[in-house]
């Protein structure tokens, strides 16, 4: 069989340290290339949606746009607080900061009620998610005012700050994940091959394409900018599905080997290993850049990362599954028939390679039920996994701010004193108009009675102030609120302003644009955004997952069931995910605060990812059976064979995506532990359940109309030592 898989893998067989050496050159050019062109961040601009999007683009383009600050609170470290020693402080404080050449301004001390805290606000110039690689400079003025005042405490806090703090918890976070998920994989391939250097070719290759994707992603990064998230999904997903798709073909590697008898040289063994598995790990891969693409409809600059990060590891690590995998496995192979010949020299007999995939007692009792009673495993495993959706109705999605980091941050604690301190200055809104120049006196107006609307307003404070641009055609009204950024009544400010203080002022104004901007607006606006596309992408999701089950299987009905298995496969999952994370009853088990709601970004991002990971499963599984029945076995016969043929290594496969994916769950960051959680779920929901009780249960009902319209071709064996054609069961052509 000519495919991609078979020609790469022979070329490699042939010449195998010219493909480990141009593994290892590609991998270093990835990397140099990398670090030659740097990271495009993705600006302020790029996370723009909805109305906020759009009044935060009004202000801009007049130069009134919110610009990042940093509060610096003094109190004293006992006893009450010396207002003539604060000034003091603030007075040193100022002057400091005013000679740095990235601060815009700072604004005059302020008491708060109790007249325990003196803050001092510093405006700093640049953008928004700039700001943080420029606050450590500011941090070295508080800490000198510190050393200097040594009698009173002096705090700093902000958005720079606390990004700067969640960017530094998220090295340690990911440096934990890596320390306990590089281990338990090595355990597991060493349990699954009993052989460290069988064991170490997964893990390293994995390794070497994560290295890769990362540098390429720096380059892909100038065309699709990078929101910070990229490194993180390319380490989970990359060790996931890396390691799969050298254990996938590892592990037919040595079964082909184990039938062959000795008969086959390494190269021949790879190249049937190629027809089969590598095959399957070419589809495999091929539907998870697919589905991942349709993340790239939910028009947002954070899902567009996610999908680029994922699609960039995915087809690396397919492309060392291809090369460099059957070179190692072919130098791999004669060392040791080099060692079997040595044996036979010294009169010793030589070693059996064991063969996989037979299956086991424990296997064939987790398929009996389905053999024996199929209708009845279908359908108590299909209600089992229906209850685990039920809590779904439930689901609860909000924006995860800057309310819900982790309190380890420091600048987090000092934020809580700040909100405790001045609650009236815990959310502001900005209500952006845009007019014409004519217009100027009357959006003043409109925007002071807006002012004088919200003073009375028991959801506002009574401060407010305007500013107009230059060109007098825009102006920006800052109206604050005494609540929490994350709390209801903030939602209900928002709500206020925008049903029924602007439609009876600004809204009168003839040709006027305005808009609401803040924090707030950006949580609400942004689910709905989402919400909006949703549809788009799920549509076309199960488009994609279908189109790509019918492409490998040549099977109408093989596509429509693995389509109906995602979506109960990924519904139960999420119902398990706001069972436990919208709840209190698991935060001690598993180290979190609950919100009462899941990350906005979490389900799309399960949905699609777990689309094309259950492809993996999907595409091994059903290639083994389709095999067996092109080879002229019964259907019926050829789901139980294939499947218990295939255990082994989904099981292996299953603990290790499993192993990568709660390792996430030690993370501070609220919705990367939750990805990390609803992922581990899902995939062994999908390993244990679906493909071992459902996906046989449906196949074995269906029987041969499992294949409509085509049937695979029944072909004689043409390989010595086999049984099965040399054909692939995952032939597509």
């Amino acid at each position: 069989m000519k495919t991609l898989s078979v020609r790469m893998a022979r070329w490699s067989a042939r010449h195998p340290w010219r493909a480990i050496v141009g593994w290892l050159v590609f991998v270093a050019l990835c990397l140099g290339a990398g670090s030659a062109v740097g990271t495009n961040s993705a600006k302020t601009a790029d996370y723009r949606v909805g109305e906020a999007g759009r009044a935060e683009a009004l202000a801009a383009e007049a130069h009134l746009e919110r610009r990042p600050t940093e509060q610096v609170l003094i109190s004293a470290r006992s006893g009450a607080l010396d207002p003539a020693a604060a000034g003091a402080a603030a007075t040193d404080l100022t002057a400091r900061m005013k000679r740095l050449p990235d601060v815009a301004g700072v604004a005059a001390p302020l008491f708060s009620a109790d007249r325990t805290v003196l803050m001092v606000e510093v405006a700093i110039k640049g953008e928004e998610r700039d700001a943080k690689d420029k606050v450590d400079a500011l941090l070295e003025q508080t800490e000198a005012v510190q050393k200097s005042h040594p009698g009173l405490l002096l705090q700093e806090t902000g958005s720079p700050s606390v990004s700067k703090g969640v960017d530094k918890q998220r090295g340690d976070d990911l440096a934990l994940s890596e320390a306990i998920t590089l281990p338990v994989t090595l355990i597991t391939l060493l349990v699954v091959f009993g052989s460290v250097t069988m064991a170490g070719v997964p893990l390293l290759l994995a390794l070497s394409s994560i290295a890769a994707a990362i540098g390429l992603s720096m380059v892909v990064s100038h065309l699709s900018p990078d929101t910070g998230v990229g490194t993180n999904v390319i380490l989970m997903i990359g060790l996931a599905v890396g390691v799969d798709y050298t254990l996938f073909y590892l592990k037919r590697e040595r079964e082909e080997r184990a039938r062959s008898g000795g008969r086959l040289d390494p190269a021949a063994l790879v190249e049937l290993a190629a027809a089969t598995s590598g095959r399957a790990v070419v589809v495999s891969g091929l539907a998870v850049v697919a589905s991942t693409a349709t993340l790239y409809l939910a028009s947002d600059v954070i899902f567009s990362s996610l999908a680029t990060g994922t699609i960039v590891v995915v087809l690396v690590a397919v492309a060392s599954s291809l090369t460099a995998l059957p070179a190692l496995l072919v130098q791999l192979g004669k060392r040791a028939d080099r060692r079997a010949q040595r044996r036979e020299r010294r009169g010793k007999p030589a070693r059996r390679v064991r063969a996989e995939g037979g299956g086991g007692r424990i296997w064939g009792a987790l398929l009996r039920p389905a053999a024996r009673h199929p209708l009845a495993t279908l359908g108590v495993s299909v209600l089992a996994l229906l209850a685990l959706v039920v809590p779904l109705a439930g689901l609860k999605t909000t924006e995860m701010s800057r309310d819900t980091h982790s309190r380890d941050i420091p600048a987090m604690r000092v934020y809580d004193r700040l909100n405790e301190a001045f609650p009236e200055l815990r959310v502001t809104h900005q209500v952006v108009v845009r007019a014409d120049v004519s217009k100027s006196a009357e959006v003043t107006s409109a925007l002071r009675e807006v002012a004088r609307r919200t003073a009375a307003d028991p959801l506002f404070t009574d401060t407010s102030r305007i500013r107009t641009s230059a060109d007098r055609r825009t102006s920006v009204l800052e109206v604050k609120v005494p609540y929490l950024g994350n709390s209801e009544q903030a939602y209900d400010s928002l709500d206020r302003l925008r049903d029924d203080h602007l439609p009876a002022t600004v809204a009168r104004i003839d040709g006027a644009e305005f808009g609401v901007s803040g924090d707030v607006a950006r949580y609400a606006d942004y689910p709905a955004h989402q919400n909006g596309k949703l549809p788009l992408v799920l549509g076309a999701l199960l488009l994609v997952t279908f189109a790509m089950t019918v492409y490998a299987f040549r099977s109408v009905v093989l596509g429509l069931l693995g389509v109906a298995l995602n979506v109960l496969s990924a519904a139960a999952a999420l119902g398990l995910l706001v069972l436990v994370f919208q709840g209190t009853w698991a935060e001690g088990l598993l180290d979190f605060d609950s919100t009462g709601s899941i990350g906005s970004r979490v389900p799309l991002f399960l949905f699609v990812i777990l689309f094309g990971l259950s492809m993996d499963y999907q595409v091994f599984v059903v290639s083994r059976i389709r095999e067996a029945v092109a080879a002229g076995v019964p259907t019926r016969q050829a789901v139980l064979d294939g499947i218990r043929t295939s255990a082994s290594v989904v099981t292996s496969a299953a603990v290790v995506m499993t192993t990568v994916f709660a390792s996430f769950v030690f993370l501070h960051i609220i919705e990367m532990k939750q990805i990390g959680f609803v992922l581990a779920a899902a995939v062994l929901i999908d390993a244990f359940v679906v493909r071992v009780l459902v996906l046989p249960a449906a196949m074995l009902l269906l029987n041969e109309a499992t294949w409509w319209p085509s049937r695979p071709a029944r072909q004689a064996a043409a390989v010595p030592g086999k049984s099965a054609p040399a054909r692939s069961a995952v032939d597509v052509r």
